[in-house]
Formats: structure tokens, C-alpha cells, sequence
């Protein structure tokens, strides 16, 4: 049917077009892709085999849906790439406030119309990216917001009694008629309003100011909410919740293959960090490994959740503070460095909420913890283990590079060293070289410094050797020479 030719309501029958419901629509689009192979739900990782399939057995079975998950697992974002599974035009009357379906009038506007006009009806085109209605549920959102109420200024302006139903101004939900309507933060609603929203996901009436209107409104509605909320700021009252179709569990990522692919795909980057910068496969490991340590911390208010956009937002400063270092230098390209890691703690600190222990440590603090407790949870990955409790005079792989620093004076890597300068000062540690070719002799040149600095922080966890962070950079040293001197 090419929309673009049919202008009235005679036109629009002659075409033979049929009216569908939003939940039909959305389900006939779903099979079809399911059928053909194609993707519903494209760019959502981690939940091919989890929330994807509910979310599709919902819609095939044309529920109202929740989606209950903590802050940052797509839950917004996957309402969102529903409206790709609605036709891509719908017919409206011309100038209906409640998108009016041209074979099922119900607003007086769009009955009085047809009446009027017959066959000659105009009609417009609804396209589905102008089907998404949202609103964040605030303590200020009144039953007016959402379902309407009687507007004074029209019924002066029009000389109407408030006995006649066109001084209704109607709400945000039946302008969203044949629309996917989302509320985000359900529970931050107040009882009150959620209370209105009964008659409407059950019977599809409204009531507004006294006035009974009988409008069969047809709407996807689509709920989130974070499991905090029901004891922290609110809840979802029961008789609403039995209303909603399908309860939805989502869930961060599980891997880190899953979660570097959520951020690689969701960081704003600069084209000229992405031409001047490269980040070694172990850095990007190592990032969101900081993650998936945070929400294990003891430190972290695991009710409250660790945003996949922590991840997020501490690439994009990853590359900042390389990219800032190439211009100190004034240089066209640069390696990301494990000491380039200090640039993500104010990406860590805004994103997590800390429990008592952790405010103690203060949240930069406990930022280092998690970068430190990553490096701990990948170095066994691509060196021997380390154990906690070794017997006396045991000789181990890292003696010669342990032993090294001892008669060493300790060792620094400063923020602003040139690539020449890093290279060059690792370089200078016969030990740490050996103990590459020994344990990674396949392993990638252009990565093989982030790994030596990989070893010396992995050494620093288990406690074989002392970091100390100065103003412009690290420094290394020998463990006991370190305790001997109060550092």
C-alpha cells in the first residue's frame, strides 16, 4: 500500500486497508522475523539465550510488560528497539489528538468528522518512530500528566458548558493511542496515580474530572523498574502488578567478551582517538574486568547495581588520557599503558554506591582496589600463580625479577613519558623480559608492554612488590626495602 497516494478516508477503504491493533501488529512483525532469521532486537548483547526469548514469548502472547532489573541492563533500550517491530505507517484522521484510526473513530473530534465528511475524510500518516511515547515516572507526575483533565481556558475560549466533554485536554497516555508507551522507574510513581492506570490496562477506559468516556484505547504499555525501589523510594501496588502481562528479569553482562562488545559499541569516541590510539586486547579485558570486580566488592552496594555504562564511560576516559599524553608530547599516536588506568577512577567513582566499609576507604580509593583487584583476577591468565603461603627458601619464577628490584633503588614510569621513554625504562629490566619469553613468547609485539606492566602490577597484588603513586607517575620498589624505609 503506498501511503504517499491515499489522502481520505474513501481512498483508504478503496486500497483495502485493515485496522490492526498495536499487540497484533507487533506480533504478526515478531513472527515474521522469527521466521525469516532476522534479528529483533539488534545491538542487545548478553541476552540472546535469557531476556530475548521472554521478550518475545511476551509479545507473541500480547502482554503489558515489566522489565525488573538494576541500572544499566538495557531495560530502556530493548522498549526502544520494539518500535521496529511496528508497521511503518498507520493512517490517522487528519488533526485527531488521539490518533484516531480512520475505520474506528472514537474521539468526538474524529466522529463528528466522519460523519461530517463521508468518503472525503483526510487522513495523515503515523510513522513508527513517532509511536514511542516515554515518561519517567517523578514524584511530581499527577493523574492530569498522565490521563487528562478539564481544561478552563478551553471551555472560555469556546463558550462550552463543563457538562460538554470537549473541554477535556487529554493526558499523555490517550494521545499515545496505537503507540508503545514506556514509564520508566514504575515504583517511583505514586500509589495514587498508579491506581489510574487499572481501568486503562484491563477495560481500555478512561475517566477523567467525572466524565466516563468510553474510549477503547490501544496501547503496548512497557514498565521498568529496579528492585531496589520497592524498599528504598516505593513500590509497585499488587492489583497493578497483576495487570502487567509479563514480569521480565534483566541481567549484566556475564562474560567479558559480552561486556567489551556492549562498550566498544557504545563509547563516543573521537575518529582521530580511534586513527591515534591503540588499546591492547588486555587492556580492554582489564577495563571491564574493573566491573565485574565491582559488583563482588565488599566495598559496593550490590542492591544497587554497577551501570554497564561504568564500562562505558572509563573507555572513553582511557583513551582520553592517552590521547591527552600524545598531545603534551606532541606526538600522532600513542599505546594505551596500564598506568593510564588512574584516568578511569572518576568514571568509577560517579557510578558506584558505596556501603559503610567502602566510605571508610573513600571511593578513589576503593577505585584503585578495583583496578588492582582486576589486575589479580587476569594475571593468572598469562603467568604462574602465585601462592598466598610459600615455604621457606622455595624458589619461585619471580626470584631473579624480585630479586632484581631488591638491589635496585625502585623504578618509575611517569605519566608523560614519551612511547621511546616507556618502552625504554621497561626495557631496562633484564628479568621482566625473560619472564615475557619464558610464559608468552607468542604474544603480540605491539601488546607485549601492557603485559610487562601487567606483571609488576600482578606482583604488587600478591604482594611482592610496593607501588606508590606520586604526582606524575608510579613507583616500584622492593617490598621490604620499602617496609624498612615506613613507605
Amino acid at each position: 500500500m503506498n501511503h504517499t497516494e491515499i489522502h481520505t478516508l474513501g481512498q483508504l477503504v478503496k486500497a483495502g486497508y485493515q485496522t490492526k491493533k498495536i499487540k497484533d501488529e507487533l506480533r504478526d512483525n515478531l513472527r515474521q522475523n522469527i521466521i525469516s532469521g532476522k534479528d529483533s532486537f539488534e545491538g542487545v548483547w548478553g541476552y540472546e539465550d535469557s531476556v530475548i526469548p521472554e521478550l518475545e514469548r511476551a509479545i507473541l502472547s500480547r502482554h503489558n510488560i515489566n522489565f525488573l532489573g538494576l541500572r544499566g541492563q538495557a531495560k530502556t533500550r530493548l522498549a526502544r528497539l520494539m518500535v521496529n517491530l511496528l508497521d511503518e505507517w498507520i493512517p490517522i484522521v487528519a488533526g485527531s489528538e488521539i490518533n484516531d484510526d480512520p475505520l474506528l473513530p472514537m474521539s468526538r473530534y474524529a466522529l463528528e468528522l466522519v460523519a461530517e465528511k463521508g468518503d472525503d475524510t483526510p487522513i495523515s500518516w503515523l510513522h513508527r518512530e513517532d509511536r514511542f511515547y516515554e515518561k519517567l515516572a517523578t514524584p511530581d507526575v499527577t493523574v492530569a500528566d498522565l490521563i487528562g483533565d478539564v481544561d478552563p481556558i478551553k471551555a472560555a475560549n469556546l463558550k462550552l458548558s463543563y457538562a460538554d466533554d470537549r473541554v477535556i485536554h487529554f493526558g499523555m497516555i490517550p494521545r499515545a493511542n496505537r503507540c508503545i508507551f514506556v514509564i520508566n522507574e514504575l515504583p517511583d510513581l505514586q500509589a495514587r496515580i498508579q491506581v489510574s492506570l487499572f481501568n486503562i490496562l484491563q477495560e481500555g477506559d478512561i475517566q477523567i474530572r467525572g466524565f466516563k468516556l468510553r474510549l477503547p484505547l490501544d496501547l503496548q504499555f512497557i514498565f521498568t523498574a529496579n528492585p531496589e525501589d520497592y524498599t528504598n523510594r516505593g513500590s509497585i501496588v499488587t492489583p497493578l502488578k497483576d495487570r502487567i502481562g509479563s514480569q521480565i528479569l534483566t541481567h549484566y553482562p556475564e562474560d567479558i567478551e559480552t561486556a567489551r562488545k556492549i562498550t566498544e559499541q557504545e563509547s563516543k569516541l573521537d575518529a582521530r582517538q580511534l586513527e591515534s590510539i591503540y588499546v591492547p586486547d588486555l587492556a580492554k579485558d582489564l577495563l571491564e574486568q574493573v566491573s565485574f570486580e565491582a559488583r563482588e566488592s565488599e566495598y559496593v552496594d550490590a542492591k544497587s547495581g554497577v551501570s554497564a555504562r561504568t564500562s562505558i564511560t572509563a573507555f572513553e576516559n582511557l583513551l582520553s588520557t592517552a590521547e591527552r599524553r600524545t598531545l603534551l608530547n606532541g606526538a600522532d599516536s600513542t599505546i594505551v599503558r596500564l598506568s593510564d588506568f588512574t584516568g578511569i577512577i572518576p568514571a568509577i567513582t560517579g557510578k558506584i554506591e558505596l556501603v559503610y566499609e567502602g566510605e571508610q576507604e573513600g571511593a578513589d580509593g576503593v577505585a584503585e582496589i578495583l583496578i588492582d583487584d582486576a589486575v589479580k583476577s587476569l594475571f593468572p591468565n598469562y603467568f604462574p600463580k602465585i601462592k598466598k603461603l610459600e615455604r621457606k627458601d622455595e624458589e619461585t619464577v619471580y626470584d631473579e625479577l624480585l630479586h632484581w628490584f631488591f638491589q635496585s633503588e625502585g623504578f618509575e614510569i611517569l605519566d608523560d613519558f614519551t612511547d621511546e621513554e616507556y618502552k625504554r625504562a621497561l626495557d631496562s629490566i633484564p628479568a621482566l623480559n625473560q619472564l615475557i619469553k619464558d610464559h608468552q613468547p607468542e604474544y603480540p609485539e605491539k601488546d607485549i608492554y601492557f603485559l610487562k606492566e601487567l606483571l609488576l602490577w600482578g606482583l604488587v597484588s600478591y604482594k611482592k612488590l610496593n607501588k606508590q603513586r606520586f604526582t606524575d607517575g608510579y613507583e616500584f620498589k622492593d617490598l621490604y626495602s620499602s617496609f624498612l624505609n615506613g613507605i
